[in-house]
């Protein structure tokens, strides 16, 4: 059939606008995510706060709402700086792995093998208002049982914030023991400070040079570090805490930082607690790990060892509610225990951080899920409920 002359050059226009124009993009199947996180920020109960969701190869979802600086005004950007807090573990478990792949350490080696100061430690017994019994270990403390916090390590009894890492070692390693070391779980971030103590001696350089040469740099985690740059300090969410008599945030201080700034270069670097980071680069971080241990052609850790830091490696030890301990990471064995990790799989591994902060991976379902907020004493942060909001969401999005 043909096509009257007179209709042809509108049809032609036609096309031609058609194919001119641009594609409409495509629904964004995460867009109710911001707008769950939005309600949090509109009552008031967090400043701001970021989310993130990928895969192994990529970026699925990442967006940011309300304020990183309530004095200023200033919109939180997906960009921003965040104290990453106790999801800083892990970072320096792969670094005490990564020479364990070397051969230069074993995890069943005593601790006193690099840190002499912790050779014949003593165990707190009994403790009243005047009365101390100690008793001597029936063990020395191993690396991994600092890996998994069954070391009986407390934390520091004092602290300073010029101290070296050497030197707040050597303060924790005068304090006895909670309990027998693999007799019990218990939490110790000063634990983990002692692993970045061990990756100096063992490699030889300071431990923040070692993060961020073997970590660090070949990940491509250009926005994570011990030490907030001037620069990096406009970009910094700030930490609040909910007043109880106005019912407002208040700006609070990270006690982590013993007294010292964020941007204070004289601090020492701190394996338990002591990063800052963006969104993207933690899930760099974790995208290697979904990926047996290489991101981009870059082997950071053998997929072997990988497997051995993100099993159950503590027994029949109670440690969180259906949250045993890999070796730097926490794993999820039973979802059912705790609101937040419902949707998971079991044998999802990750941390939390202290003011709210969180990233996890799902193995089996190939996603990672991370959350970015600053907000203190919020019960338990690993079960906030902007991170029930946010795992929920993210299960019905991506339809499991």
């Amino acid at each position: 059939m043909s096509i009257p002359n007179k209709l042809l050059t509108p049809l032609l226009l036609l096309a031609v606008s058609a194919l001119a124009a641009p594609a409409l993009p495509a629904q964004d199947r995460f867009a109710d995510i911001p707008a769950k996180m939005q309600a949090f920020v509109d009552k008031g109960d967090i400043s701001g706060i970021v989310t993130l969701v990928a895969t192994r190869d990529k970026i699925l979802h990442l967006a940011a709402v309300g304020e990183s600086d309530l004095a200023s005004g200033r919109k939180m950007e997906t960009g921003d700086y965040f104290w990453i807090a106790s999801m800083s573990k892990p970072i320096t478990a792969v670094g005490v792995a990564i020479l364990a792949d070397e051969g230069k350490l074993s995890f069943d080696d005593p601790v006193e093998k690099y840190l002499p100061e912790f050779h014949d430690p003593w165990v707190q017994q009994e403790q009243s208002a005047d009365r101390r019994v100690l008793v001597r270990s029936p063990r020395p403390i191993t690396l991994r049982q600092l890996l998994t916090h069954t070391s009986g390590l407390g934390e520091y009894a004092v602290t300073d914030p010029h101290w070296s890492l050497a030197e707040m070692v050597r303060m924790l390693s005068r304090e006895p023991l909670r309990f027998a070391p693999g007799t019990r779980w218990a939490y110790s971030t000063a634990g983990i400070d002692t692993l970045g103590r061990v990756i100096e001696v063992v490699s030889g350089q300071p431990y923040a040079r070692f993060m961020q040469t073997r970590v660090f740099d070949p990940l491509g985690m250009s926005h994570t570090t011990f030490w907030l740059t001037p620069e990096q300090y406009e970009r910094y969410a700030r930490s609040y805490v909910l007043d109880p008599k106005t019912g407002k945030l208040e700006e609070t201080t990270i006690h982590y930082m013993y007294g010292g700034a964020v941007t204070d270069r004289a601090r020492p670097a701190l394996g338990g607690a002591g990063l800052f980071s963006t969104a993207e680069d933690v899930a760099r971080f974790y995208r290697m790990m979904l990926n047996g241990g290489e991101l981009n052609g870059t082997r950071i850790l053998q997929p072997a060892t990988l497997a051995e830091m993100t099993r159950k490696q503590t027994g029949d030890l109670r440690a969180r509610p259906g949250m045993p301990w890999g070796l730097g990471f926490c794993v999820v064995e039973d979802p059912a225990q705790l609101e937040a990790n419902k949707t998971y799989s079991p044998g999802t591994f990750g941390h939390g951080g202290a003011f709210g902060t969180s990233s996890w991976v799902d193995p089996t379902r190939g996603v990672i899920t991370i959350l970015m907020l600053q907000r203190d004493h919020m019960g338990n942060p690993d079960n906030s409920p902007m991170r029930i909001a946010f795992q929920r969401a993210v299960a019905a999005d991506l339809g499991f």
